[in-house]
This record gives structure tokens, sequence and C-alpha cells, in this order.
């Protein structure tokens, strides 16, 4: 949204002595010393924003770039690992996201228009739904890590005692038939090179390996092959799935990472809106003051645009 600048008095500034001709720092209290009309302010204020938000651009662009390697590198892990994310509250996240994002250009407008009444409400709405937001994402993140969805080796822990129930420590042995390998020349009567043991018939009683970081099991991740074909993720018993591919703990890893950045960002929102709020009951701002909210909207709207991105790419993957 566009915004007009704060009145220009381009004539005003400062005489040779170097005091104030028209007294422009009386007139708006304001007004920096080192800025000589409100209109040098609030442009040199809103580029610095710009500049701001450009190396957030650059930051997230490099998480955004990290995550593309990851998916590329392993596609049915991100495919198999979002079924754990909720949908419905990452949709409910990013509804409250977009409706806060238009409650504060409302009221950036309501600033400029001197409507103090409507710009407290805008300010209320908008800082409620950066909270609801967060409360949100905690209930995502404590279930998370109720069913051991973590990051790195933790992944791979058994979440609950059924789990450490179903997991087999030891790998145990198994009969099975044994192959001859015989030299390339039979004829020579040469024994047999090598010996090698197959399965059995039954594959009910196999024991395999889990697939941990990297592909590599450990005995801790071991067990049985005669489990369910998919289990729910209801149940945290992700361990327990022998659809689930290697290096699975990557998806949340860099779910956690940008999620958490984000959210973190967010808080912030919370902190300087609240602030704003704070600003209006006292009657701070008006048509001739109003660049905080102004910078504040810009900020929370470029938030909102992050989310927009990560919904889909985590979320909707399957």
């Amino acid at each position: 949204m566009s915004h007009s600048a704060p009145t220009n008095d381009s004539h005003g500034g400062h005489d040779a002595s170097g005091h104030d001709a028209h007294g422009l720092h009386a007139k708006y209290p304001f007004l920096a010393h080192h800025f000589e009309t409100p209109y040098q302010q609030f442009d040199s204020g809103k580029l610095g924003m710009w500049l701001f938000l450009a190396t957030e651009v650059l930051f997230f662009g490099a998480l955004f770039v990290m995550y593309a390697i990851l998916r590329f590198k392993d596609p049915q892990v991100f495919s198999y690992a979002s079924q754990y994310l909720d949908t419905i509250l990452g949709g409910i996240n990013t509804a409250v996201l977009i409706l806060s994002s238009l409650t504060m250009a409302i009221g950036v407008r309501a600033a400029q228009t001197n409507k103090k009444g409507l710009l407290s409400l805008c300010l209320a709405l908008t800082l409620a739904g950066a909270i609801g937001f967060l409360v949100i994402k905690y209930f995502e993140y404590t279930h998370k890590f109720h069913l051991n969805l973590k990051w790195g080796q933790a992944f791979y822990q058994p979440a609950t005692p059924e789990d450490k129930a179903a997991v087999k420590v030891e790998m145990k042995p198994v009969e099975s038939p044994v192959l001859a390998i015989v030299s390339p020349n039979p004829s020579a009567g040469a024994a047999p090179a090598a010996l090698i043991t197959l399965p059995p018939a039954d594959k009910s009683s196999v024991v395999a390996p889990k697939a941990g970081p990297d592909g590599v099991a450990t005995p801790a991740m071991v067990e049985a092959v005669d489990a369910p074909a998919h289990v729910a993720h209801s149940e945290g018993s992700h361990l327990r799935d022998p659809a689930m591919p290697p290096n699975t703990h990557r998806f949340f890893a860099i779910y956690y990472i940008m999620t958490g950045l984000h959210g973190i960002h967010v808080l912030i929102g919370v902190g300087v809106i609240g602030w704003l709020l704070l600003g209006s009951f006292r009657g701070r701002y008006n048509s001739d003051y109003y660049a905080p909210v102004d910078f504040v909207g810009l900020y929370w709207h470029v938030v909102d645009l992050v989310w927009i991105f990560l919904f889909p790419l985590f979320y909707l993957i399957h």
C-alpha cells in the first residue's frame, strides 16, 4: 500500500547561523535534530526500513536455497515426513497472519487520516493475531516434541514406552538356508568359493535395521519387519513405520530452523506492535507523524509473506 509522506515544509530549514529559521522543530516535536524537515525524516526512515527488509529477504532467501537443495537431494523424505505436520493448524495460522496483515494496513491508513480509535482497534487486532499465531505454533511444537519428532539423532530415539518395547535392542540370529557359490568352472570340482545365508521364507521373523542418519542403523533402531505397513502418526510411533525413508530427520531439521526463525520474527512483531498500541492509546500518532506505524506495517507484511511461502513448502507436499 502506498502511503503519503508527512507535511513537507520544504521551504523551512536553517539560516546561515544554523538556527531553525521557521521553528520546524518547535512545530513538530517528533522531528529529530539532525533532520531539517519532517518529509526528509520520513523518507530517510523509510529508506532505512527497506534496506533492513532487503537483508531479511537475503536471510530467508539463503534458507529457501538450503530447503531446495535438501528437497532435491531427498524428495522422498519430504514427501513422507510432511504427513506428520498438521495441515489444519498450519492453514489456520496462515489465515490468522493474512487477516493480521489486513488489519495492519487498515491501521496505517487510520493513522494517516487521524482516526485514532480505528488505529488502536486495528493494532489490537493485529497484536491478537500475532499472539494467536505463536500460541498455535506452541501447541504444534510441543506435540511434535512429545512424539519425538525432532532434528538429528534424537528423531530415532523411542518416544513412548510402547515404542521402546517394540524396538529390538539386539540383532537376533535367524536360521537360514545356505547357498554355495562355486568357482566359474564347475567341471574342475572346486570347493565352494563362498557361503551366503538366505533369509527364511517366513518374513514375519526377519529382524531388519531401521534407517537412521545417512541410512545407517544402530542397535537401538532395530525392529521387526512384521509391523503394520503404515502406523498413524497420531500414535507417535514413526519408528515402527517400515515405510520411513533414511534421513527423515533432515526434514524436521530444516522445518524447525525455518519456522522457528520465522516465529522469532513474529515474536519481535508482537513487541513492536504492542509498543505502537501503547503509543496510539496516548494519541502519539496522527497525519503529521505516523512513520513508526508505517514502518512496522512494512515489517509485518514481509513476515506474513515469508509464512505464505513456508506453509505450502512444508505442509502441502503430500
